[in-house]
């Protein structure tokens, strides 16, 4: 297998991937982008806005349009950091508390799936041997 065949597959899986998950979450009525900001905030704590497009793999003018749509659905919250005055965090509402919760049972029902159609044993190695790889690449 070439380096174009090795980025060309990762690809191919990834939005493989990323469709499953999408499909899933409009049936919720909600998107993979929405999910990704809610997880990241569901500890509870309030996040700035390059913390969470880093987190949930966004640029920062794509993340303004999605918190803008969270925040029109009550999902989230913005409110302005009182240590640093000029910053604006971002916390989950009550509301998107409980969707994160709805929302992340279905994708732990779609990853299961997807790991089902691997095997158990080999969606395990995938995951071990890409997360041992972005640490790689990511030290290179």
């Amino acid at each position: 297998m070439s380096e174009l065949d090795f980025a060309r597959t990762l690809t191919l899986v990834e939005r493989s991937v990323v469709a499953r998950l999408g499909e899933a979450l409009k049936a919720q009525g909600a998107t993979l982008e929405e999910w990704r900001v809610l997880s990241f905030l569901g500890d509870g704590s309030g996040r700035a806005m390059t913390e969470i497009a880093e987190f949930a793999l966004l640029s920062p003018p794509t993340l303004t349009k999605v918190v803008d749509r969270m925040v029109s659905l009550n999902l989230v919250l913005r409110r302005v950091d009182d240590e640093d005055r000029r910053r604006v965090l971002v916390f989950a509402s009550k509301r998107g508390t409980e969707a994160l919760s709805r929302w992340t049972a279905v994708v732990e029902h779609e990853q299961d799936s997807i790991f089902s159609a691997l095997g158990s044993e080999e969606a395990v190695l995938l995951t071990t041997l890409l997360n041992r790889a972005r640490r790689r690449l990511a030290g290179a």
